[in-house]
């Protein structure tokens, strides 16, 4: 099923419980416009409201490119971006706002906005002819905090610097050994491998995923930032659902559980 955006360079689809978010601008190697930045946030409300989608993956259109950056056409006399910076940090797309597991797919140029775009998914695999860099360096732009922190977060302080300092591409290997991406695999396995990975979660509890994301995100915050309250509602959520009787019987039944999400 398609869902209606404002655009048609972001693609919202819904497939057996995967919400599929594309972004379609094959002809700029999918540089992110001002357009498909302000279509984001229907795509993820619908995604977040869809009792029949349990995990949402992101990927690039065509071959070449995961997202390539900013759409420089939109740039202006100054070499800016001329309204609002797509390089933005990711939650103010409210990527970092979805409750259900988000994976990137990532193939091609991973580059600028589209690290950030990335560093907002919970896994980020990648193709093995993926390459990524954030050039804010070589271009005299500011990379905004919340990027920076949650580039620190992933792959510490010595690779975050080498990465924002050098300004230069790295490739799929040297991000796994980072800790940048979770997996490479050859580029014709790319979507099969993310498939598998997306079926397995949504084949799992939805109310257990839930609680875990929402307790990942609580403890990479500030331990005064923490809502450990709202993780113990949603722990408790699980104890008290069919979906808990569901899976105990399953497991004394020797077969696959089927949950409901409540």
């Amino acid at each position: 099923m398609k869902l209606a955006l404002d655009t048609d360079k972001v693609i919202a689809e819904i497939d057996e419980g995967i919400g599929w978010l594309t972004f379609d601008n094959p002809d700029r190697r999918n540089a992110l416009s001002q357009e498909m930045v302000r279509a984001l946030p229907t795509a993820l409300d619908a995604f977040q409201a869809s009792d029949e989608v349990r995990v949402v993956v992101m990927r690039g259109a065509g071959t070449k490119a995961f997202v390539s950056g900013a759409d420089i056409s939109e740039f202006d006399s100054r070499g800016a971006p001329g309204d609002r910076n797509p390089q933005q940090s990711a939650p103010d797309w409210k990527l970092g706002s979805l409750e259900k597991p988000l994976i990137a797919m990532i193939r091609g140029y991973c580059i600028g906005g589209g690290v950030a775009i990335a560093l907002a998914a919970d896994i980020r695999i990648a193709a093995a002819d993926a390459q990524f860099a954030i050039p804010a360096a070589r271009l005299g732009l500011g990379y905004p905090f919340a990027g920076v922190r949650s580039l620190v977060d992933l792959v510490g302080q010595a690779h975050a610097s080498e990465i924002l300092f050098s300004a230069r591409r790295f490739s799929a290997d040297e991000a796994l050994g980072m800790r940048l991406v979770n997996r490479v695999v050859a580029v014709d396995e790319l979507e099969s491998s993310v498939r598998e990975l997306a079926r397995q979660i949504a084949a799992n509890a939805p109310l257990t995923v839930r609680a875990s994301k929402a307790a990942i995100v609580q403890a990479g915050r500030d331990p005064e930032k923490r809502d450990i309250d709202r993780c113990n509602r949603l722990l408790q959520d699980c104890f008290e659902s069919e979906d808990f009787v569901e899976g105990k019987r399953a497991f004394l039944e020797k077969r696959q559980p089927v949950f409901k999400g409540c």
